[in-house]
């Protein structure tokens, strides 16, 4: 019996973004296709089988300590993204701004689909859902430049709508236009009892 449960959902690649340099800009540029790698996109900065850690698993691990790059996409939801922007007051906010790699239209709630659900495109590439990703200051001035005054509005008005990261299960091509298909781990929720 599978693990992966096939669901009704499919999406829509709507954007795809490599982020050159984050250290320089964390702004993405946009592509129409990208190759996704074991390690993730080649030129991409988020790219890599492993990376150093961060504040993110601080309680796990000391900082800089080299862990799993499960951190190689940004994928966030073009439904979400219309969210935030209203909560900012802002008619429209690009995925560039929050150097994003992937937006993907289709898919309900998606900052909240559950960890190790799979991302499969029309090519076959597939990545695993590591965890929604919780918004930061990071974009702040990258928004500035573009609606000056307004970033400081983006961790709270992206709160539960940032998306999530991702990383490469199968190689393959990811291009603007194509389909996603939503697999889910055949599992209950968890509970603290």
């Amino acid at each position: 019996m599978p693990a992966l449960i096939k669901t009704q959902f499919t999406g829509r690649v709507e954007w795809l973004g490599c982020v050159a340099d984050r250290a320089a800009d964390l702004a993405s540029a946009g592509r129409t296709e990208v190759f996704a790698t074991f390690a993730g996109v080649a030129d991409e900065d988020h790219a890599g089988l492993t990376r150093a850690s961060c504040s993110r698993v601080v309680t796990q691990y000391p900082k800089g300590t080299e862990i799993r790059n499960t951190r190689q996409f940004s994928v966030v939801s073009a439904e979400e993204l219309a969210t935030i922007a209203a909560n900012m007051g802002i008619p429209a906010l690009d995925p560039s701004w929050i150097g994003a790699s992937i937006v993907i239209s289709g898919l309900p709630d998606f900052t909240h689909v559950p960890p190790s659900s799979r991302l499969q495109f029309a090519s076959g590439a597939t990545l695993v859902v590591d965890m929604l990703n919780r918004p930061c200051h990071l974009p702040v001035a990258v928004i500035d430049r573009h609606v000056p005054g307004v970033g400081r509005k983006f961790k709270t008005a992206a709160r539960g709508l940032r998306g999530v990261t991702a990383w490469v299960e199968r190689e393959g091509a990811l291009r603007v236009g194509d389909d996603v298909r939503l697999h889910v781990p055949q599992q209950r929720a968890w509970t603290a009892a």
